[in-house]
């Protein structure tokens, strides 16, 4: 197994020897031939067991079409969005990149993203609920790769050695606190119920859902008002403080692990996408998923998300080579085999019916299955700023678990920074 040191020397040496040649004054050509290839970067984030997967990916791309060399890179999420916004500045966007759907309005806006619809790229074999999310005004910037949804993780054995019965997930969210509170007194405190999942944007945005509210307008402005937000954070106000509720400064002492992830809560409410990386980190022998809280059964909010998405830079030299390679990563049945749930469930049929699913794999296609009746449209992509919006919102409801702001406060915390960053983008 190549080490990230050396997977990176590797790149960098790559990356190197494309920009003496392009120093050089050499024009690169538009297309390429097996004897003479044309050279596309690729970039994204992840650990690396990602590395690893894409090194593959990639390699057998190459293998595929030895008219096209693909260099890649990546670096941790944080970093990544940094990296992004220096190249966006100086107009250097590499020409295939992995991509966060938070993230795109912001540079599908200000025309950095190719829009693939007018490139060639195979979208026959995608729930067409799904691909909206990659849209913005009528163009096509991102193609998901696979698709996550929101879960209620637990561990059946440690509800066990508690004598608590497992859940279906039919339950309203006082059913919910009421199942966190049994753990953590149960557990004289050993355990807490889970985290503060009202902490929690996308679970915010579910309850929005659930609710029948949006959570933007079409012309990028709040679309929920400070009483829906105030209703929201005092759904667990009786829990902070309480064995129900990790404490923050117990949650920064577990960092980079969660709670969930670290066996010191029984519940973690995110992304199915992650139970293979929790089942490492608690060493659980199974972890399972059920649907989140919902007061009305009938509306779970629920949706399949890009759990990210292929994007090309709209100053790419190589339209071509940018859209076989983006075709080939979101539809191949071997990369598919690759990947696994890695990235999340595959979101083209032609790549999900290519892949066989086994242990942790198979439980999270399978909840995806079981949650089909619950499923809507997808998001729009948020507005322009979104990832700064979303950082705010755990920043301040960390301040309210510390007990360091009031409810009230904190909603107009919130509320005074979305609207200035609103104002800033429009």
């Amino acid at each position: 197994m190549i080490s990230r040191r050396n997977f990176l020397t590797t790149i960098a040496v790559g990356t190197v020897s494309a920009a003496v040649m392009a120093g050089c004054g050499q024009p690169a050509a538009k297309t390429g031939t097996a004897e003479n290839p044309v050279t596309i970067n690729y970039t994204w984030w992840g650990n690396d067991d990602r590395a690893e997967r894409t090194r593959k990916a990639i390699a057998l791309f190459e293998s595929k079409n030895p008219d096209i060399k693909v260099n890649g890179n990546f670096t941790d999420f944080a970093g990544y969005w940094q990296k992004r916004a220096t190249e966006a500045a100086g107009g250097g966007l590499p020409d295939v990149m992995q991509w966060d759907l938070s993230y795109l309005r912001d540079y599908g806006q200000r025309n950095q993203l190719l829009d693939l619809s007018t490139v060639k790229i195979d979208t026959s074999n995608f729930d067409k609920s799904l691909l909206p999310s990659g849209q913005i005004r009528g163009k096509t910037y991102g193609i998901p790769t696979s698709t996550n949804a929101f879960a209620v993780y637990y561990d059946p054995a440690k509800l066990a050695s508690l004598g608590i019965v497992e859940p279906d997930g039919t339950w309203t969210y006082k059913e919910f606190n009421a199942f966190m509170t049994e753990v953590g007194t149960k557990s004289n405190g050993a355990l807490y119920g889970g985290g503060d999942y009202t902490s929690v944007w996308w679970m915010f945005n579910i309850w929005l859902r659930q609710n029948n509210i949006e959570a933007f307008t079409e012309d990028g402005k709040l679309g929920f008002t400070k009483d829906d937000l105030k209703k929201w954070w005092n759904l667990t106000a009786d829990l902070r403080g309480t064995p129900a509720i990790i404490p923050e400064e117990r949650v920064a002492q577990l960092t980079p692990k969660s709670p969930f992830g670290a066996n010191a809560a029984a519940t973690e409410v995110t992304w199915d996408n992650f139970m293979a990386g929790y089942l490492k980190d608690s060493g659980a022998k199974e972890l399972k998923l059920v649907p989140v809280p919902s007061d009305d059964p009938a509306n779970l909010g629920l949706f399949l998300k890009p759990s990210m998405l292929m994007v090309a830079s709209a100053k790419t030299q190589y339209k071509d080579a940018a859209a076989r390679f983006i075709d080939f990563m979101v539809n191949d049945p071997e990369v598919g085999q690759i990947f696994k749930t890695s990235r999340g469930v595959p979101a083209s049929k032609t790549q999900r019916d290519g892949t066989t699913f086994e242990g942790t794999d198979k439980s999270v296609v399978d909840y995806e299955k079981s949650i089909e009746k619950y499923l809507k449209d997808a998001p729009e992509p948020p507005i322009v700023g979104f990832g700064t919006l979303e950082a705010s919102f755990k920043r301040i409801s960390s301040e309210l678990n510390y007990g360091k702001v009031s409810i009230d406060g904190a909603v107009d915390a919130w509320f005074k920074e979305a609207e200035d960053l609103i104002k800033q983008n429009a």
